[in-house]
């Protein structure tokens, strides 16, 4: 039963269960994402930044406000992950500010909690954008203290339900907030992402919990606790088996009174649900048992195109196998970049290197160049905080640059950087894998590090990148209409370029980057491209631009068939 405070022990079972709704819920977070590659990962880095944090609770022996917050802090901070896991351990960093001195959270310190949590997050972001996590946050945190202002004696279940409610409320309305995200039908990724931290925890709140507990006592941090914590839900836990998705073609009116009574409807036939209505179209996201019922109710607003309908127990058995492959693959990859990255000279040097970077190819290239220590990651798993921290502290030097090489990453790395005391962390906010090339390229050692640092940042911004892959799922984004399977080239803000076949895809790519001050076109080619393939691309360049110097190297990074840098 639910009370008007929550003790230590209650935010720890909120927490948790959070954490494990997130979880759950990370594969359908990811099809959020705008772009339809195969590394959209919002969910996923949100879950493994959660999850750092929980195991931290789970291995606490003695807990109290002040230990939980500490655990919760720490834990967020040095396990977060891309923009995304970034913030959220930004907005947990802020909440556990305010409650870690108290014994009891009541609604007072919960409001100013998400007051702290908002602007914590929003402090940590450069240039704040509206229509994302942060717009949800503040939404919720808002909408706490208007409730304690009307009523400051206000019941625990009734503030957290409004909060939610309102949490909700513009999380629908991001798209409107975003153009992008109303082009691709989708509400924001990781505003959902914390919507489902919040439902899952109030769930907790209310005695709700499902089988699903990390065991708070001591020795919980063992390593069978904390597979629990990150295990997929077994295939008997997925409660509603189809997944299914349609675009209603209205042709009835549909105020918003129809479509709340329509959620409404869903809900009481499945979860995940998502409907986004514009300019005459519904479209529908709902897992659920019975499609037909979702099927049959949609057909009394108009007629119905784009129906996809999946087995997600299915699916899920094949995950499991890929997810095992995929981590057996990638853990005998880290033990080998980490046998093969050179040691910490025995002396301390002036200035150090630290590179992101995928691919045996392309690893080689920032070897050759100087580079001291190399995180595998970049686009298929966004490398950590910790991760950060530990090659910080692995490379011997009184300066070190790090090139994230990912937009994703750089948040991660700042963060590492003001985690940092002993040392001068200088992140040079290289968003591709050729502006990181591009930076250690500029390095002059006879500079200072601030000189250096202001050359790098100009250069990188000189580089523009397409990067070769294919659709994950239909959509339509960029005045373009993508199938699943399509091959796009990606451009450094935009799809340039989709079609069927890569190399017709690779050639338009290139002549959208390619303008009169272009000097260098540089290939890199991915493990699934042979080298006869990358000559026959190289050859069509060199006819097309004989006034550019082409350049072609083996990258043999994975998803990406082709990362193309012209500058």
């Amino acid at each position: 039963m639910s009370t008007n405070t929550i003790d230590a022990s209650m935010c720890a079972r909120m927490f948790l269960a959070g954490a494990k709704n997130l979880e759950s819920k990370k594969e359908w977070i990811n099809e959020l994402n705008v772009f339809p590659v195969p590394d959209g990962d919002t969910g996923t880095n949100m879950t493994l930044t959660i999850m750092s944090a929980a195991k931290e609770v789970a291995a606490l022996e003695e807990l109290s406000m002040d230990t939980f917050a500490k655990a919760v802090s720490s834990g967020s901070l040095r396990g977060a992950r891309g923009n995304s896991g970034v913030i959220l351990s930004q907005l947990l960093r802020g909440f556990t500010k305010v409650i870690r001195s108290e014994k009891e959270i009541n609604t007072a310190v919960l409001a100013a909690s998400f007051q702290k949590a908002v602007e914590t997050a929003y402090k940590a972001v450069m240039k704040p954008k509206e229509g994302t996590i942060l717009t949800v946050a503040k939404g919720a945190a808002d909408r706490a203290v208007e409730l304690l202002e009307e009523n400051p004696d206000i019941e625990m279940e009734a503030l957290i339900t409004d909060v939610i409610a309102r949490a909700e409320e513009v999380l629908e309305k991001t798209p409107e907030m975003l153009p992008v995200l109303k082009e691709a039908g989708v509400v924001d990724s990781g505003g959902q992402g914390l919507v489902q931290v919040l439902k899952g925890a109030f769930d907790a709140y209310l005695g709700r919990e499902t089988d699903y507990e990390l065991d708070l006592q001591a020795g919980s941090g063992s390593a069978a606790s904390v597979a629990s914590a990150k295990a997929e839900p077994v295939e008997a836990d997925i409660r509603f088996g189809y997944c299914t998705e349609f675009i209603i073609m209205l042709e009835k009116e549909y105020t918003h009174e129809t479509e709340l009574d329509f959620k409404a409807f869903l809900e009481s036939i499945g979860d995940s649900i998502v409907v986004v209505s514009d300019d005459g179209i519904v479209k529908v996201h709902v897992h659920t048992n019975d499609p037909g019922l979702a099927i049959q109710r949609a057909l009394t607003y108009g007629s119905l195109t784009s129906m996809k309908i999946d087995n997600m127990r299915e699916e899920h058995h094949e995950k499991v196998i890929r997810e095992a492959e995929r981590q057996a693959a990638e853990t005998a990859s880290a033990e080998e970049s980490r046998q093969e990255t050179q040691a910490a000279p025995a002396e301390l040097k002036e200035t150090g290197f630290i590179s992101v970077s995928i691919g045996e190819g392309i690893a080689d290239i920032f070897r050759d160049l100087g580079v001291d220590y190399l995180i595998e990651g970049g686009q298929t798993m966004n490398p950590s905080t910790e991760d950060m921290l530990n090659a910080i502290e692995k490379v011997n030097a009184k300066n070190i640059f790090i090139l994230p090489n990912n937009k994703n990453i750089i948040l991660a790395a700042n963060q590492a950087r003001d985690l940092t005391e002993d040392k001068n962390i200088i992140v040079v906010p290289t968003k591709t894998v050729p502006q990181g090339i591009t930076a250690v390229i500029n390095f002059v050692p006879e500079k200072s590090p601030e000189e250096n640092a202001t050359v790098m940042e100009e250069e990188i911004a000189r580089v523009k990148t397409g990067q070769l892959t294919y659709a994950v799922r239909d959509t339509h984004i960029d005045d373009k209409t993508i199938q699943a399977g399509d091959i796009m080239g990606v451009g450094d803000h935009s799809i340039l370029a989709v079609g069927k076949d890569i190399l017709p895809v690779a050639e338009e790519t290139v002549a959208l980057m390619v303008d009169e001050e272009t000097e260098l076109i540089s290939i890199y080619y991915g493990e699934d491209i042979s080298e006869d393939e990358a000559s026959v691309l190289r050859d069509k360049i060199e006819e097309k631009y004989p006034e550019c110097d082409v350049e072609l190297n083996y990258g043999g990074q994975p998803i990406y068939y082709y990362i193309i840098s012209a500058e």
